[in-house]
């Protein structure tokens, strides 16, 4: 079992109703990435991480870890807004720096700060509300209300046999790279060339190996086109709705008055 999933079962919200997290952490995201706004995509990331850290009990060094994943992607995508260019030297009041190279003048301006700002708090924002669904609800309880709502069984089944595989993916990776480090695999560049390569070919066949296996312990379950759980019984609480609600209302009111 993968850390993720470990903390999506152990942790300190596991008694609670799923779809009362489902609704908050979702409610919570839209309105992030509707509004675009840096203050309200601020409470919400700080409001979602002190849930997951002191609520859901989930370690600092964890979060900030899957907190770093997202980071290349944000970064890569900031740049190239974050910095403009111009064929010809123009003076513009609001610019932060600038830089002449030949004749062209490579400038950040005061706007694209602001931009890149109010895009890094959204993305952050919305990160949040879906780390704490994901580090608080098993992807098999999440599933079993896309069920309840009348989801369509057929996509909620892709849904989960699409994640399952993506860990066991990561696992045959993870498994093969520990069998190549113990035996210095990766001692010297050349050698690390050689083994990712070798990695990378192992990898998909030991990932279809198991994807057959798999299919024969669905299959020897009476697999029918639909996967069967037996579901664990919650119950609602009206103090989490009102704190959804508050949360929710407060948020509203910063944006529409503040």
């Amino acid at each position: 079992m993968l850390l993720i999933d470990k903390y999506a079962y152990f942790n300190g919200l596991k008694d609670v109703h799923p779809l009362e997290k489902m609704v908050f952490a979702l409610s919570l995201m839209l309105f992030s990435l509707t509004v675009r706004d840096m203050t309200v995509s601020l409470i919400t990331f700080t409001v979602m991480s002190a849930l997951i850290i002191f609520a859901a009990k989930i370690p600092l060094s964890y979060y900030l870890k899957l907190l770093l994943l997202p980071g290349f992607f944000i970064l890569s995508g900031t740049i190239t807004i974050l910095i403009s260019f111009t064929s010809k030297f123009t003076s513009f009041s609001n610019i932060w720096w600038s830089w002449k190279v030949g004749n062209w003048q490579i400038f950040i301006s005061d706007d694209s700060i602001g931009t890149v700002i109010n895009l890094i708090t959204v993305v952050l924002g919305s990160i949040s509300c879906l780390y704490f669904l994901t580090l608080t609800t098993p992807i098999t309880v999440i599933l079993s209300v896309m069920r309840k709502l009348k989801v369509p069984s057929l996509l909620v089944d892709l849904i989960e046999l699409t994640y399952r595989f993506i860990f066991i993916f990561l696992e045959t990776a993870l498994a093969i790279h520990q069998s190549q480090a113990s035996r210095l695999g990766y001692g010297s560049l050349m050698k690390g060339i050689r083994s990712l390569g070798l990695l990378t070919s192992s990898l998909f066949l030991g990932v279809l190996q198991r994807s057959g296996h798999l299919t024969m312990a669905m299959n020897a379950r009476g697999y029918q086109e639909n996967l069967s759980y037996i579901e664990d019984t919650y119950t609602y609480s009206s103090r989490n709705w009102l704190i959804a609600i508050v949360i929710l209302g407060s948020l509203i009111f910063i944006n529409e008055y503040l």
